[in-house]
């Protein structure tokens, strides 16, 4: 039942990039005059792609674009959110199938993927948190907060303990390690 679902989520994502690729080379064809803009196809073509592509363009010239972009970013937009729709969509049955299994085999095995998936979670926030960095992205920005609270309480600390590397920051790296001691001495002792 599951699989079945993925696979409809895949099509569906895949139609959603086809139908974004129409759009754009329509809406190409006519904004290079490839095809008539005032002509029965050309009028066609843009009453079907003005919809779908009058918000990118304005969000593409307001970025300093030209609004013959506008369709190309459509399409790179819809693949990306589509790759993460799919991605999602598989994560979230693997999640089941695993907190089903696991729900099976009892308690024990429930608190063991509970410390993985929190493991999981840590490792996560602290990835955001160090390739944001690179961007100039930190604590204060609303999409960076939630990593920095959720990995605080152990990157902090060993930041205070290691001595100072430069530009260098190895506390990300010795957080990881420590949590992935952590969790194998927890799971060690569950298990």
């Amino acid at each position: 039942m599951a699989y079945k679902l993925l696979a409809v989520v895949r099509y569906v994502v895949f139609a959603a990039f086809a139908l974004a690729v129409l759009a754009a080379l329509g809406a190409w064809l006519v904004r290079t005059r490839r095809v008539s803009p005032f002509g029965p196809l050309g009028r066609a073509l843009r009453q079907v792609t003005d919809p779908m592509l009058r918000p990118v363009e304005a969000r593409v010239v307001r970025a300093g674009g030209t609004p013959t972009q506008a369709g190309w970013w459509l399409v790179i937009g819809v693949a990306i959110l589509g790759i993460i729709v799919v991605w999602l969509a598989q994560w979230l049955v693997a999640a089941w199938y695993s907190l089903s299994g696991a729900a099976h085999h009892g308690v024990r095995d429930v608190l063991g993927l509970v410390v993985q998936v929190t493991w999981r979670v840590l490792l996560l926030a602290i990835f955001a948190r160090v390739i944001a960095s690179w961007f100039g992205v930190f604590r204060y920005s609303r999409w960076m907060r939630p990593a920095y609270v959720l990995t605080d309480w152990i990157v902090e600390p060993i930041r205070r303990l290691l001595p100072r590397t430069g530009a260098l920051d190895l506390s990300p790296l010795v957080a990881m390690l420590v949590l992935y001691l952590l969790k194998s001495f927890v799971l060690f002792v569950l298990l």
